[in-house]
């Protein structure tokens, strides 16, 4: 058909999403070689937790901030309230005591799952979002210090939306939890957007 294709997996972090997510990009055009623009992070210099939720408001498991609903992180049972309080730094489930450890995870085949109901760490880019973000059971989406999963404005600074960005349904009385955490999860991170969008630009201008 006549088109220059270019395809590559992008490392999230290498374009300044403060997240480990990799993708497929590829693009195509008629009008001679098209490629990505250059990357504008590495390791030693990726936007990480701290720097994308740091400055965000202390709240509880079950608890929304007053000046932003969406700063929500949904309420534990007490027994993963119990779970989290035994989840050191960085740590995961390998950390708890016996007694409530599930029992999958004393089985061999539960090792393969190291990150499950894992902590973040503030100096590292976090874990992929999923549709499940919120949920503390689903990965490694505990916060790095306070007792409890991450918010839904946390999941979505991740994924680079912008701080004040209000979601498709979020003003319709109560928050739909459920519905706003699928948006953030199958979202392709903004600033990946914008890094597709500069090099069509990019290319154009040399075409």
């Amino acid at each position: 058909m006549g088109y220059f294709i270019h395809y590559e997996i992008v490392n999230c972090p290498e374009y300044g999403v403060p997240q480990h997510r990799k993708r497929l990009v590829l693009l195509a055009s008629k009008f001679g070689n098209i490629k990505l623009i250059d990357k504008t992070h590495s390791k030693d210099n990726y936007v990480t937790v701290r720097d994308a939720i740091g400055q965000l408001p202390a709240i509880k498991d079950g608890e929304y901030n007053e000046l932003d609903r969406l700063h929500y992180a949904r309420k534990l049972s007490p027994l993963n309230k119990k779970r989290i309080q035994q989840t050191p730094y960085g740590g995961s489930w390998k950390d708890w005591d016996d007694d409530i450890k599930l029992a999958c995870h004393k089985k061999e085949s539960g090792k393969s799952y190291p990150s499950v109901y894992g902590r973040m760490k503030w100096e590292e880019p976090s874990p992929t979002m999923t549709t499940h973000c919120i949920g503390y059971g689903n990965g490694r989406f505990g916060h790095p210090e306070q007792d409890r999963a991450i918010s839904l404005r946390e999941a979505s600074l991740f994924q680079t939306f912008p701080k004040d960005y209000i979601f498709y349904n979020e003003q319709e009385g109560s928050l739909p939890v459920v519905n706003i955490a699928r948006q953030i999860g199958n979202a392709v991170p903004v600033k990946l957007g914008e890094v597709i969008a500069k090099s069509i630009k990019q290319h154009l201008k040399l075409k």
